[in-house]
């Protein structure tokens, strides 16, 4: 292992990445855009703790453990994780983050289907669903953990935030390029799906989460079935909230 680092070595570096502006999500362009290049969501030190970080969280869940572990295999002193401004949250945050931008190189469309036709927006926004949430995959034993972190007043904001990042993300890959009205309704409503679908896939017990990849074709089917893109998120929201404070419950958490 390399040499300790000691928490004053950090301590700007963290406080740069504590001290984002609020109004980041308001002020990003709803587009993404082709010539600009995004800077590093995270700095090289905190990024470093955070990766090893999660490699522990199958073991001993999103837990201070599992962030002092993994300042320990990146070279710092334990300590160095108070640095961290929002503790474990910063961790679930950091796998959240990661995964989205994950997407773009992790998967990739060929030029036509299995039928020679060309693969529709409809089916890559389900692939490029899918491939997010098995990305949970290694961590899907203790996801109920983040979810209840997530749902905490103090993070829930930036955790619906991020939620909308990544439906926004998703469209882009998939090729949409409305400009109306749809523009919302499509990543509301992608929103409360995946939402909805990740709180299944806690509860999912069958081989390669076959039954949460039909629960997640059941629930875009509905939406197309109305004849387009659901704007009505709030019973969305509504029911997915409700699932998430079962599942906890019967897992013994107060809730």
């Amino acid at each position: 292992m390399a040499s300790a680092r000691s928490p004053s070595a950090l301590l700007g570096t963290f406080r740069a990445a504590s001290h984002r502006p609020a109004t980041a999500w308001r002020q990003r362009c709803s587009y993404h855009s082709q010539e600009y290049t995004q800077p590093p969501p995270f700095p090289p030190a905190e990024s470093a703790i955070l990766t090893s970080a999660l490699s522990h969280v199958p073991s001993y869940g999103f837990t201070a453990d599992a962030l002092r572990l993994g300042a320990r295999d990146a070279g710092y002193m334990d300590v160095s994780t108070n640095l961290l401004p929002r503790g474990v949250f910063d961790l679930i945050n950091y796998h959240l983050v990661t995964q989205r931008l994950a997407l773009k190189s992790t998967v990739q469309f060929p030029s036509t289907g299995d039928q020679g036709k060309k693969l529709g927006t409809g089916a890559k926004v389900r692939t490029l669903t899918l491939a997010r949430l098995r990305a949970n995959e290694p961590l899907i034993h203790r996801w109920q953990e983040a979810l209840a972190i997530m749902a905490q007043p103090s993070y829930a904001s930036t955790s619906l935030a991020e939620l909308a990042r990544l439906a926004d993300e998703i469209w882009y890959l998939a090729g949409d390029e409305s400009v109306d009205s749809s523009w919302y309704t499509k990543r509301a409503s992608l929103s409360a799906i995946y939402s909805a679908t990740e709180v299944f896939m806690t509860q999912d017990k069958s081989k390669n989460f076959i039954e949460t990849e039909q629960f997640l074709d059941s629930r875009l089917g509905d939406v197309m079935k109305m004849g387009g893109f659901i704007g009505a998120l709030s019973e969305w929201a509504d029911y997915t909230a409700h699932s998430a404070v079962n599942v906890l419950r019967s897992k013994g958490m107060r809730v």
